[in-house]
C-alpha cells in the first residue's frame, strides 16, 4: 500500500494517505449503474473550492488499490484535474470488499431504489444471504428489503422510463399490480405525460384494472353466447331434418328473464281406429 506525502512513499493502514488516482481501479461490484454528469460536474466544481472532504476507501489488489467506496468523489476528482485524493486503506478480503462496497452504496440516500434493489439482490444471490441476513446488514425490516426485490420484476424499460420521468419508488410498486406489459408502459407513460401523483397513480391503475376485468368478462360471456348458439343450430338442424323425412316438427324460440326457451312439437300419428 502506498501514499504521497512530500514526495515520500509510506505503507499505512487504517489512516488517510494520498493515492494517485491512476492507481485507483473501479470495484468490480459497484451497485451504481448510472452516474449523472451534471452532478459530477457540480461535485468537481465543489472539489476544486473545498477539496474532498470525506476519503475514499480502497484496498490493496495486486499493484493497484481497488476501490470500495467513493466512486463518485473518485470521477469527480478526475474531472476537477486532481492527480491525488485521500484515501483510506484497509485490509479486507475480495468478498467483504464487495458486501461492504454495495452496503456503502445501499445505505447513501442517492443511490436510485433501483441499483439498491440490485445491489440487495446480488448480496443475496452471489453472497449466499438470507432476506432476513440482508436486512440485518442494511438495518432495514425484511419486507422491506422483499418490496425492494420486487421491483425487479420491471422490464429494463420500465425501469429506464421511470428513472426518466422522475417516478418514485411507490410509483414503481404501484405498476407491479398491472401484469399486462403492454397496459403496465401505457400507464407510465400517461403518469409522466398528466405528472399524476402516487395517489392518482394508483386511482388510475385501480379503474384501468377494473375496466379490464369487466372485459375479460364480457368476453367470457360472448363464449358461453356462441356455444348456446351451437346448440340451437343443432336443434334447427333436427328441426329440418325431420321434416325432410315427412315428419310435420315445427318449434317456437322466446328470450325472458336471462333465457332461451325452445319448444319443439313433433305430431304423434294417430292410431287406427278399432273396429
Amino acid at each position: 500500500m502506498s501514499g504521497l506525502f512530500g514526495g515520500v512513499k509510506e505503507k499505512v493502514l487504517n489512516k488517510v494517505v494520498q493515492i494517485d488516482v491512476e492507481e485507483i481501479v473501479p470495484n468490480p461490484h459497484q451497485p451504481r449503474r448510472c452516474f449523472d454528469d451534471n452532478e459530477l460536474e457540480f461535485l468537481a466544481e465543489s472539489i476544486k473550492q473545498n477539496g474532498i472532504l470525506q476519503p475514499l476507501t480502497v484496498r490493496r489488489s495486486n499493484n493497484t488499490y481497488e476501490l470500495i467506496s467513493g466512486e463518485r468523489r473518485l470521477r469527480a476528482s478526475k474531472i476537477a484535474g486532481l492527480s491525488s485524493v485521500p484515501c483510506i486503506i484497509i485490509d479486507v478480503t475480495e468478498r467483504n470488499s464487495a458486501v461492504l462496497a454495495l452496503v456503502e452504496n445501499i445505505q447513501r440516500q442517492d443511490l436510485s431504489f433501483f441499483d439498491e434493489a440490485y445491489a440487495i439482490e446480488k448480496l443475496i444471490d452471489f453472497y449466499g444471504m438470507t432476506q432476513e441476513d440482508a436486512a440485518i446488514r442494511l438495518g432495514k425490516a425484511q419486507s422491506t428489503i422483499a418490496n425492494k426485490l420486487r421491483l425487479l420484476r420491471l422490464s429494463e424499460a420500465e425501469m429506464q422510463l421511470i428513472n426518466d420521468g422522475n417516478l418514485t419508488e411507490r410509483h414503481a410498486r404501484a405498476l407491479l399490480k398491472v401484469i399486462d406489459k403492454d397496459l403496465r408502459l401505457n400507464v407510465i407513460e400517461r403518469i409522466i405525460k398528466f405528472n399524476l401523483n402516487v395517489e392518482r397513480t394508483e386511482a388510475l391503475i385501480e379503474q384501468l384494472l377494473e375496466t379490464q376485468k369487466d372485459r375479460e368478462s364480457l368476453k367470457r360471456r360472448s363464449g358461453a353466447f356462441k356455444d348456446v348458439r351451437l346448440f340451437v343450430n343443432t336443434i334447427n338442424k333436427a328441426i329440418e331434418t325431420m321434416r325432410a323425412a315427412g315428419i310435420n316438427a315445427d318449434s317456437t324460440k322466446s328470450e325472458s328473464n336471462g333465457y332461451i326457451e325452445y319448444v319443439v312439437r313433433i305430431p304423434v300419428e294417430k292410431k287406427a281406429a278399432q273396429a
